[in-house]
């Protein structure tokens, strides 16, 4: 199974290094922003499943990364902050975050919340190599190599096949270009923007 890919946004480099430690110890795939416009450039250039996001950072605040993130996408986004006025939380809210956790956090708390979210926004966790992945019509048996559409055999290429399972992988997400060339034509692509 793909893991999930969590962006940890924090100006504190010892505090994203922890929650960094502790979510690739569960299983997460995790990236790490210092500031908003990194945080916009990799949610430009990656394929994300959650944003941990931080309000309080310079040069671009959360609160202007939570704006320009909603706009495009409803990707889940888990505030995390040391702002813990009612206000702040409804204002965060209110403008599209999916939670909100006060700083100081426990890992526990950090670790439960990342999976309530992620388990209500389509991410189920199950063991690897559990076979068939379904989406709508769709059936893609990565371990044989095989796919259907409403129960006929699609007769796929390799490179056909491989972008057809990095799609039912992400359901429902737009995938970027550079990265889709990445994963199924090979990073030797992933500049090929004309292809």
């Amino acid at each position: 199974m793909q893991q999930a890919t969590v962006l940890v946004v924090d100006d504190e480099q010892t505090l994203r290094h922890f929650m960094r430690r502790n979510l690739v110890a569960r299983g997460y795939r995790v990236l790490e922003a210092a500031d908003g416009l990194e945080a916009l450039r990799l949610f430009e250039t990656e394929p994300l499943d959650l944003i941990v996001l931080d309000l309080l950072m310079p040069r671009m605040d959360g609160f202007e990364v939570l704006r320009r993130v909603r706009r495009r996408s409803t990707i889940p986004i888990i505030v995390l902050t040391a702002l813990d006025e009612e206000g702040d939380k409804i204002t965060v809210l209110e403008q599209g975050a999916d939670d909100y956790l006060t700083k100081p956090f426990s890992v526990g708390e950090l670790i439960a919340r990342v999976r309530a979210v992620l388990r209500r926004t389509r991410w189920a966790e199950s063991p690897p190599g559990m076979g068939t992945i379904r989406v709508g019509d769709v059936e893609v048996d990565p371990e044989q190599h095989l796919a259907f559409h409403r129960g006929e055999r699609l007769d796929l290429t390799p490179t056909e096949f491989n972008l057809l399972l990095a799609l039912v992988r992400h359901p429902g997400r737009v995938l970027p270009h550079r990265w889709l060339l990445r994963e199924v034509w090979g990073p030797e692509y992933e500049d090929a923007i004309e292809y």
